[in-house]
């Protein structure tokens, strides 16, 4: 606790320690959002550069890898916006559905941006549902009812995919 507190006050080593303390989690979150290394990378590197102008507005030193968290889910979804003005529908040939093996993350990732987020704090950050909650700032409940109806959504998606 008293590095996160040493981080907050200003001390740019300690945050660079928590930084590498958190490094794999982090990294497994962008590379989860975005799907591939290069702009999981430089999510990362743009999270060391907020992290830094924004670490005194920490109010409790136990969030602070939620914090961290919180702001490279924004980043990957910033990311995510400006790709998807780039990509051209009437340039890509789809194939039917039947004949186009899908993965399990192309199935989360048909989901909306909220549902995807709780997909990922839950089950490939194995946050609880209480964290979850203090992140989203929303009550616990509201957690479990989403999750409830993204799971159930996805498994209707599961289903008509076939896996």
């Amino acid at each position: 606790m008293d590095l996160e507190k040493r981080a907050i006050a200003g001390e740019e080593q300690a945050l660079v320690e928590l930084l590498k303390r958190h490094e794999d989690t982090l990294y497994r979150t962008a590379y989860a959002y975005l799907k591939n290394e290069h702009d999981a990378i430089e999510a990362v590197q743009e999270l060391t550069f907020r992290a830094l102008k924004k670490v005194h507005s920490v109010k409790e030193p136990a969030y602070i890898a939620t914090w961290l968290v919180r702001i490279i889910i924004n980043i990957c979804l910033d990311v995510k916006k400006k790709q998807e003005k780039f990509i051209y529908t009437h340039d890509v040939e789809v194939a039917s559905m039947d004949q186009q093996p899908f993965e399990l993350a192309d199935i989360i990732a048909s989901l909306p941006t909220e549902q995807q987020e709780l997909i990922y704090l839950k089950y490939f950050q194995d946050m609880k549902n209480a964290d979850i909650a203090q992140l989203k700032r929303i009550p616990e409940g509201t957690v479990k009812s989403r999750l409830h109806t993204t799971l159930k959504r996805l498994r209707l998606l599961i289903g008509k995919e076939g896996l």
